[in-house]
């Protein structure tokens, strides 16, 4: 390695110095103990099982399940089955999570003014008995399979991102007679009544509004900005949004008129819906985007330097199922391979296109949550029968990426990094930590319990005696089946 390789690779240089990796395990035991309440019970405090399923998601890379977790980080002998009472059946509010972590973001001063990102994220599943399972669009393959969809609220700010609510998605079968007796035994709310994707976006918005989360606008992908009705719950909320909506959607440049026509000739039965009454001409994103002329928007900084995009926006009406006529202003950005999106905001008119495309941005971190929560937490590997065990898993997940986000936060502030690193490896933004970095570090200090070679014999010697039980068992019971008369 010669002189140059040697300052690059100081780890003083990159603001990681020993004591900061130190403090890892500690930190992580704070944040455990600020949200130790959120795990309690009538009966009892269970914490100690959260504290083991967040080293778990956090310090293994692969094979994240009860026993296995339960074995790397308490005991090579445990079979898992507390933690899973505690995962599955103990009825601590996961709900309790995520108020306190929006009232962490709250508090904390550099994330004001964030992006609150809505969307959803499905996973195939196999059977149809687990909560909420059925026929449905999963975008993680791109068409309509079984599976298990969530909706989710995440939070984008000063580089990071987290999740801050989820709820799991219902299809309306579920709520038919013969679903509806499974209801308890899957811990399924008895009042729940069916909702739409869209209803229950609203629900988990009213939930973030209330605690005072404090975002300045709301992105979300078409399947919500499709809906008039939605948009205008939205603004009657007094919220900003960017939502991005199909290519074909009904718009219109000049302001329509609506009303119900008057019956004609005074024959036939009397029109009861509304219709367009003057010569506004029906159009749709696309056809205004091929108006428009595009021009380059510096969105932010990123590793590979300036993010630019080609953006182009037009003031236009819309009308919602009941009538009533918005405007908005329709924002259109070509993508890197060319490909044109479309969205509309309620932005007041004079708000300027590259804030409307830094909004527009925050599409992508809805994206980076999935990504860490699936590839380095094992969200797709948890397979959640239960509901309650869903929204726990859901919860201690985006616990996780909140430590992840907080550990990003104090790196950045306690220890920065030496400007001269961007000049000398001829960058202009140097890399953040990533979730698989966090994890390298607290595995350092939080090191998984590996197995000695006594230990591995014992353990398949005691799975061998379960596994001849079993087979007793089933012998006796064949037995007694044939020794039953007719």
């Amino acid at each position: 390695m010669n002189d140059n390789e040697k300052i690059e690779f100081d780890p003083e240089r990159w603001g990681l110095p020993i004591n900061f990796v130190e403090s890892l395990g500690k930190d992580l035991y704070d944040i455990w103990e600020r949200f130790r309440d959120c795990f309690s019970t009538l009966t009892n405090n269970k914490g100690e099982n959260a504290l083991t399923y967040l080293q778990g998601i956090l310090l293994m890379e692969k094979g994240r399940n009860y026993v296995n977790i339960s074995r790397k980080v308490e005991s090579p002998d445990s079979d898992g089955q507390n933690l899973q009472n505690f995962m599955s059946d103990s009825p601590w509010k996961g709900n309790a999570v995520f108020d306190q972590i929006q009232h962490e973001v709250k508090e904390d001063m550099r994330l004001q003014g964030g992006i609150l990102t809505l969307d959803e994220s499905g996973e195939r599943r196999y059977g149809d008995k687990s909560a909420g399972m059925g026929r449905q669009y999963l975008g993680v393959i791109g068409k309509v399979d079984m599976g298990q969809v969530g909706v989710y609220l995440g939070y984008y700010a000063a580089d990071v991102w987290t999740m801050v609510d989820g709820e799991l998605f219902f299809p309306e079968k579920w709520f038919d007679e013969n679903h509806k007796q499974n209801f308890k035994s899957l811990h399924i709310p008895e009042d729940l009544k069916f909702r739409t994707k869209p209803k229950i976006g609203l629900e988990l918005l009213d939930k973030a509004i209330a605690n005072k989360l404090p975002f300045q606008c709301l992105t979300c992908d078409d399947l919500y900005g499709r809906g008039h009705n939605f948009r205008k719950e939205v603004d009657e909320r007094n919220i900003t949004y960017v939502a991005d909506v199909p290519w074909d959607l009904t718009a219109y440049i000049e302001k329509p008129e609506t009303g119900i026509p008057e019956r004609k000739g005074g024959k036939g039965r009397k029109p009861t819906r509304w219709k367009v009454l003057n010569d506004a001409k029906r159009t749709n994103p696309r056809q205004i985007a091929q108006t428009l002329n595009l021009t380059p928007v510096e969105v932010r900084d990123c590793e590979r330097g300036k993010l630019i995009y080609e953006c182009g926006m037009a003031r236009v009406w819309t009308i919602t199922s009941t009538g009533k006529i918005r405007q908005e202003t329709l924002f259109v950005r070509r993508e890197a391979n060319g490909k044109m999106t479309y969205s509309l905001s309620n932005a007041p008119k004079e708000t300027s296109i590259e804030i409307l495309a830094q909004w527009r941005s925050g599409r992508y971190f809805a994206e980076r949550i999935f990504q860490d929560s699936k590839s380095e937490l094992g969200m797709d590997e948890f397979e959640a029968q239960k509901y309650r065990a869903w929204i726990h898993h859901t919860a201690l997940d985006a616990l996780a990426l909140w430590f992840i986000a907080q550990t990003k936060l104090n790196w950045k502030e306690k220890h920065p990094r030496d400007p001269k690193l961007n000049e000398q490896l001829g960058i202009q933004k140097l890399p953040d930590l990533s979730a698989a970095n966090v994890r390298l570090l607290l595995q350092t200090v939080m090191p998984l319990e590996k197995l000695s070679l006594e230990q591995a014999i014992n353990l398949v010697v005691k799975h061998l005696v379960n596994r001849s039980k079993v087979k007793k068992s089933k012998s006796k019971s064949t037995k007694k089946r044939k020794k039953a008369p007719d």
